[in-house]
């Protein structure tokens, strides 16, 4: 994998609720696919079991024989599990279902919960971004990802019960800054599935701006039928139909994401 471009601060972010079914894949790939689209060197470590951040960039089960477990594990270096996929500026190292057994194997290794940041370092500055897809619950293999990171970025859904799964995120995130990574943050929050019919998506987008204020992004990302589509034509939705709420949706995202990280470097 030949990469020239060589980056002066890289930035590592982490898409990550412990709840499942909030949009955090579909996150991760769009909002990867449109910095990718404005020139932003980009690579997506996809480090969810289920491998749907893989399977929604292209990359097909027998097309992963290096993969991110192999990195964890010490066989392989991360270098060499990159990927290329079909959109420019977008790399993937892809996950396979071996990463279901990691966490059982990691816990006997040495420096366990920085595998991933050992792994990373060598090939960051060669990336503007590089994303990381956790999965769905609060293991050994989302602390590697938050150990690694600079900050996170959290899918939100518009539902009853959304602040509640928050705040255990939040004390998570606040116990590995004061334990293992001083440096991490939420970068943002972005709000997903919101369906303007439904008053309770209004009220909960209320609700979640009054307990966090500019944490949450002013982008919000609608329910759509295209967005739900896309994956199972391994693309994203950007790519499946730019014109679509959800794309125009993401492109605004990625906007926002990039103001922030122009404030916070100038800070």
């Amino acid at each position: 994998m030949e990469k020239i471009k060589i980056v002066s601060s890289s930035r590592i972010l982490a898409i990550a609720n412990q709840k499942g079914g909030v949009g955090k894949t579909t996150t991760a790939i769009n909002l990867a696919t449109a910095l990718a689209a404005v020139g932003q060197n980009v690579l997506v470590i996809d480090i969810d079991p289920q491998g749907n951040a893989s399977t929604g960039l292209g990359v097909g089960r027998d097309d992963r024989e290096k993969n991110v477990y192999d990195v964890l594990m010490g066989d392989i270096t991360l270098e060499n599990a990159i990927c290329s996929t079909s959109i420019p500026n977008l790399d993937l190292v892809p996950s396979t279902a071996d990463l279901t057994g990691a966490e059982l194997e990691l816990i006997g290794m040495d420096r366990r919960s920085h595998r991933l940041l050992d792994a990373i370092e060598p090939i960051k500055d060669r990336y503007d971004y590089i994303l990381i897809d956790c999965p769905p619950s609060l293991n050994l293999l989302t602390l590697n990802a938050f150990v690694a990171v600079q900050a996170v970025i959290v899918p939100l859904q518009c539902e009853f019960f959304a602040l509640e799964g928050l705040s255990l995120l939040i004390k998570t995130i606040e116990r590995v800054r004061n334990t293992l990574n001083p440096q991490i943050e939420i970068q943002g929050i972005v709000l997903t599935m919101f369906d303007t019919r439904n008053k309770l998506s209004d009220q909960v987008a209320q609700d979640v701006r009054s307990h966090l204020g500019d944490k949450v992004y002013k982008t919000v990302i609608p329910r759509n039928v295209r967005v739900s589509e896309a994956p199972s034509h391994g693309k994203p939705v950007l790519i499946y139909d730019h014109r679509c709420a959800g794309s125009q949706a993401y492109i605004k995202l990625a906007s926002e994401v990039i103001r922030r990280e122009k404030r916070l470097n100038a800070a």
